[in-house]
This record gives C-alpha cells, structure tokens and sequence, in this order.
C-alpha cells in the first residue's frame, strides 16, 4: 500500500492563522468601521494608496483595509442568501442603510465613496451566485441593482480616479456587472496598470475581461497582453503576458490553445526572477499543478499548452519550495474564485492542505516509490532514506 503522502514529504506549512500577510491591515479596516471612525478610515485608506504600500506579495494595504471595512456588510449577505434567513436579511438591510448613510454624509470624500460603491459590488456578486449554476431572474435583477447603485456613486469621483490605483480600481471593478466596449475596458486597465506595474491581479482580471465571454475576443486578449508585457517590462520582464493570460486559459479552453506558450513559460520564469517569495512560489506552483489542469482531456487542442505550462510546476517545485502555504492551493482547487465563500477558514486551509501533499507526492511519484523521503529546506529540496 502506497504511504500517505505526509509520510514521505517533510515540509514547513504555514498556519491559517499566520497565512494572510494582510490580515493586520483587514482587521484594522474592520475595527475603524465598527468603531465608525470614519475620517481615520478614509485617511489610512488615502495614505496606503497614495504611498502605493503593499504587502510583500503585492497586495496594496488600502484595498485590505478598505475590503476589511466593508467585510461585515458583505459576510452578512453571503450568509442571508446561503441560509435564507430573515434575521440576516434585515441585519444586511440595517448594514446597507448605513454604509449609504455614511456616503450622505461624506460625499465630497471619494475614498469613502468608492468603499461605498465596492460594497455594492461585493453585494451585486454575491447575489449572482457562483459554482456554475443558472442564476435565477430575481437574483440578476438585485445584481444589476447593485452594480448601478455602484456605477451611480463612482461616476462623479471619475476625475479624482486617474491618478488613484484604489479608486481607478474600484471603476474597474464595474466591468463585470455591466456591458461596457472592448476599448474602454482595456483602455482603463491600461491606466490602472501603468499605476500599479507590480500587481498582477490588475493584469489577470485585464485578461478574463478581454475574454469573447466578457467584453472581448481572442485577438484582443493576445493584443492586451502583448501590450501589457511591453509596457510592464521593467517590473516583470515578459511576465505581463503570463499574467493577461493566466486566469483567462484556466477557464477558457480556446484562450488556451491560442496561447503563445513559449511566451507565456518565458514570462513565468521572469515572475519568479522579479518575486521568488514563497507566497509567489506557491501560487504559480498551485497554478500549474491544481488549478489549469482540471479541464484536461476536454479540449485536444487545448491540452497540448496546458501539458507545456503545468510541466512548469518541477522546476518551480523542486528549484524554489521551501514552505506550504495551504490557503492559496485551496484558492486554486476554486479556481482563484475570489467569490467562493469560506465558512470556515481553517478547514478550508486543511483542504488545500491536502491537495497541495497529493500534487508535491505526484511530483515526486519516483522518487517516493524508490523509497526515498523528500525534504524542503531553506537551503533547498533534501532527498534521503524514508
């Protein structure tokens, strides 16, 4: 019998406690919103976005803090629809109706606005629905209410935006409640890319977005991304392409057997040579390992690149881990689905986990069925004598 795979693999695991870098700065988003100390709120917020500050992983700290102020408002509504509950929905009402309260009076403060209108369109997604299932008419119906709701408070702070990544992204953010041309979309992200260079989730929503599915087509996805390599070069080197195509061939099968595959392991080995932190590592480990292959077998055509790219994963693996990091393979077993609704984070973290043992022993199937234990070090992958 085959031995368990935590028996063959010694590594260090990050706790889910200590995994989220940015929690700090959510709880302290949280805390002023409870408090409804909102002229501190607004001006951490400014300050973070104005000084571009970041978690070592590239996370501005001003949308932590300002997701973790509006979390109470949006776990309500996660909650209410998943349980139906009366007693949420009005606790969700009463939430609603003083985050509005709080824009009535501060409407010349764009960074509450804008904290304001992102509730929304947290609101708006979460009445969508996620897992692939046919939203219900009712359920569009408050989406599309929510994300007008937004669009109507962030239009007369579009001026204040251009030189804004928090607030520019926040506009962004519209782009997938509402139909909007191909140009406009990748004009603004262009903007919001030229503002922020170093994160990539502006660049991997860039590229879902220029998917036929949402406001694009093919040619506009590789032309976005060969744009947005070019113009991120310095920070990413030819990473800019990946990062366009990352998400957008994970959920596409035609995205994927387009890609430009020779480009897009180029730019993979330009992320790690611009951010070899661990937290990089595991994402684009998790990436290649859990998360692009789960369509295999579904499109021929498709799987010649994504056999290609999720070969990535032994270099990445065996060259660059040396700690797990559970919450982003269990984020990847959602497809990165910033939708998916944790109840609990803990065993959402024991099941990535699990997933993340599974893809390392699969990694090193010989080796294990050889006899031998692998090990990840600071100094790098040990091999000895189970």
């Amino acid at each position: 019998m085959a031995q368990p795979p935590e028996d063959c693999l010694s590594i260090t695991v990050l706790s889910a406690q200590d995994a989220p870098e940015g929690t700090e700065a959510q709880d302290r988003g949280q805390f002023l919103a409870r408090q409804e100390r909102w002229d501190d709120l607004s001006r951490q917020i400014r300050t973070a976005d104005e000084t571009r500050a970041a978690t070592r992983c590239g996370m501005p700290l001003a949308d932590l803090i300002a997701f973790g102020a509006r979390a109470d408002v949006v776990t309500a509504t996660e909650h209410a629809l998943a349980e139906n509950h009366d007693a949420r929905s009005r606790t969700l009402i009463r939430g609603l109706m003083a985050f509005e309260a709080l824009r009535a009076e501060n409407r010349h403060d764009p960074y509450l606005t804008a904290l304001v209108a992102l509730a929304h369109i947290d609101i708006g997604w979460a009445w969508r629905g996620t897992g692939g299932q046919e939203t219900p008419a009712s359920n569009q119906r408050r989406c599309a209410a929510h994300f007008d709701r937004a669009a109507a408070l962030l239009e007369p702070i579009a001026e204040d935006s251009r030189n804004s990544p928090f607030l520019l992204a926040a506009q962004c953010a519209l782009f997938a409640g509402r139909s909007t041309g191909t140009l406009q979309v990748a004009d603004t992200y262009s903007a919001l890319i030229d503002l922020a260079p170093a994160n990539h989730r502006h660049m991997r929503a860039l590229g879902t977005h220029m998917l036929p599915r949402s406001a694009g087509s093919y040619a506009a996805l590789e032309l976005e991304a060969r744009r947005t390599a070019a113009r991120t070069e310095a920070t990413w080197g030819a990473g800019g392409y990946t990062w366009v195509y990352f998400d957008a061939i994970s959920v596409d099968s035609q995205a994927c057997a387009r890609v430009d595959t020779r480009f897009f392991l180029d730019g993979l080995r330009d992320i790690v040579q611009a951010d070899a932190s661990q937290e990089m590592i595991n994402l684009l480990a998790a990436y290649c390992t859990v998360a692009l292959p789960k369509d295999m077998g579904k499109d021929l055509q498709a799987d010649v690149p994504r056999l290609r790219i999720a070969g990535a994963a032994d270099w990445l693996i065996r060259d660059h881990l040396t700690e797990l990091h559970p919450l982003v393979w269990a984020h990847a077993e959602e497809g990165f689905d910033n939708s998916t609704l944790i109840r609990s984070v803990s065993r959402f973290a024991a099941r990535g986990h699990a997933g993340a043992l599974q893809a390392l022993a699969a990694q090193f199937r010989e080796e294990i069925e050889s006899g031998q234990k692998i090990s990840f070090t600071e100094k790098g992958l040990h091999l000895s004598p189970a």
